[in-house]
């Protein structure tokens, strides 16, 4: 039988670490924590990628924010999507509470309310550093895969964007790109054939309504400049904590599309714009994404292979993506194997189908000779998870059902003052938040089209010269008669008759 001194030192032969690591709470033995068995996350594989999953309640949210501000004070940079707008008191010290001090002490360690460096962002209307990106930076691979074109409509976007590099057009925003497809097949349609090749009319007509489909979801608020530079996101503060970026999402949640989007233009940006960075103490940046079946439910085939490809690339540049959700299922099995963290919070059998997904749940975990893992999964408290995650030599670590720290900061949202405070106190702001709307493809297109109506139209208005029949009509009728050839013969025979 084994006894709470050998599960003690199990956990902490498993959890052991030699440099920098995350105290995420303490390792659980029949339903309660054993004090001083910490499970700890070792920073130098926190950019191996990790889930946070479980039922509505069960307290996803508090986990996000508990490895945030770990992070944070590691002085490791994050940037969080806040789907549910409910991450803003990151920003202020938690007031505590005695609930809190009973959790901690059960723990082992104490418990210090701290505030953390925040920096809220936007990619709507919403008030924060606007999030934007040109078209160009886009490219025509990752538009085409966000829009789910076939691959003559890739083709066509290719060509595009071709035309565009050769005749210098910035393509800044949608409605750049839509000016040059309807330019292709009108008013430039000679000049697109003649070095590119014959563009149908049809297959530009579907792109354009794919376009507007993004359009409708608020695409033409992220698209444009000023380009939003990802560097920005790996700041530091002067005390060395890691900012905290928060995304404001709360307006998009019924827009997947442009959340997706955003998602991958964002990681593939990162992804060019880093160096490769291979095994390190710590990770240049975390990102955790919230709801991230937005993310999966509605993707092509060509997206997805988009975002497991990504996956897999970037956590070589130091990035490590976590992926928030309420069921595993969410996430497709491809970007499930790469994902070295897992917490998982309690999920609950009231269908057929949830019990399928416990068991598939339960399966990807090590197996344990101190839990039945199918059955912890729908006995953990609010609060609680099963835990498996890579120690520093990369191995899995073994599961435990954990007690979580709470929360050093506040666990509710700021009030309208203090975000407004937060915002107004940024160095980004000034930066980012003015529109910019120089000259790119529509304007120089309009440009071009209005010259050559314009000489069109002169060549129209021009008077044309008079033909020689018609110079002749309008001769003097004296010098008509003097020059006709009857004249002419007439006068001839009369010298020929006097000369005799």
């Amino acid at each position: 039988m084994r006894t709470e001194e050998d599960f003690r030192e199990h956990i902490d032969e498993g959890y052991a670490t030699k440099g920098d690591a995350i105290v995420l709470g303490a390792a659980m033995l029949d339903g309660k924590a054993v004090a001083n068995s910490l499970v700890k996350l070792p920073l130098e594989t926190m950019n191996r990628h990790g889930l946070i999953a479980g039922a509505t309640g069960t307290g996803k949210t508090k986990s996000l924010q508990v490895l945030a501000e770990n992070l944070s004070e590691k002085g490791v940079p994050v940037l969080l999507m806040d789907l549910k707008g409910d991450l803003s008191g990151l920003a202020q010290p938690s007031p505590g509470h005695s609930k809190i001090d009973e959790r901690h002490a059960q723990i082992g360690i104490p418990f210090e309310p701290k505030s953390f460096p925040v920096e809220i962002l936007s990619l709507s209307e919403q008030d924060g550093v606007k999030l934007r990106a040109t078209v160009s930076e886009f490219g025509p691979v990752l538009l085409s895969r966000i829009l789910d074109l076939s691959e003559t409509q890739q083709g066509i976007v290719a060509v595009v964007f071709k035309y565009c590099d050769d005749n210098k057009l910035p393509l800044l925003d949608l409605k750049d790109f839509k000016k040059v497809l309807q330019y292709a097949t009108g008013e430039g349609k000679s000049e697109f054939t003649k070095d590119y090749g014959r563009i149908s009319t049809r297959s530009t007509g579907t792109i354009l309504r794919k376009i507007i489909e993004l359009e409708q979801q608020g695409a033409e608020l992220f698209f444009g400049e000023k380009s939003f530079e990802v560097n920005d996101l790996t700041r530091i503060d002067d005390k060395g904590k890691g900012y905290i970026n928060i995304l404001r999402l709360t307006d998009i949640q019924n827009r997947p599309k442009l959340f997706s989007t955003f998602m991958l233009s964002l990681l593939a940006e990162i992804y060019d714009t880093f160096p490769e960075q291979g095994d390190s103490e710590k990770p240049e940046l975390i990102l955790f994404i919230d709801e991230a079946h937005l993310i999966f439910n509605e993707a092509s085939k060509a997206l997805l292979d988009q975002i497991e490809s990504i996956v897999k690339l970037i956590r070589s540049k130091g990035i490590g993506l976590y992926f928030v959700t309420q069921n595993p299922t969410d996430v497709p099995n491809e970007v499930l194997a790469q994902l070295g963290l897992k917490v998982q919070h309690a999920l609950r059998a009231f269908t057929a189908r949830d019990r399928k997904a416990i068991k598939l749940t339960a399966e990807n975990y090590p197996e344990s000779d101190y839990y039945d893992t199918k059955q912890a999964l729908t006995s953990l408290g609010i609060g609680e998870a099963l835990v498996s995650a890579l120690d520093e030599k990369g191995r899995p670590t073994p599961l435990a059902a954990t007690l979580l720290r709470a929360p050093m900061s506040r666990m509710d949202v700021l009030t309208e003052k203090e975000l407004a405070t937060v915002i107004g106190s940024s160095d980004l702001v000034d930066k980012y938040n003015e529109s910019i709307d120089r000259e790119s493809a529509y304007e120089i297109l309009n440009n071009k089209i209005e010259k050559a109506e314009a000489l069109a139209k002169q060549e129209e208005e021009k008077p044309k010269a008079p033909s020689r029949r018609t110079t002749s009509n309008r001769m003097n009728p004296v010098i008509k008669v003097l020059t006709s050839a009857t004249f002419i013969r007439g006068v001839l025979g009369i010298l020929k008759k006097v000369m005799r």
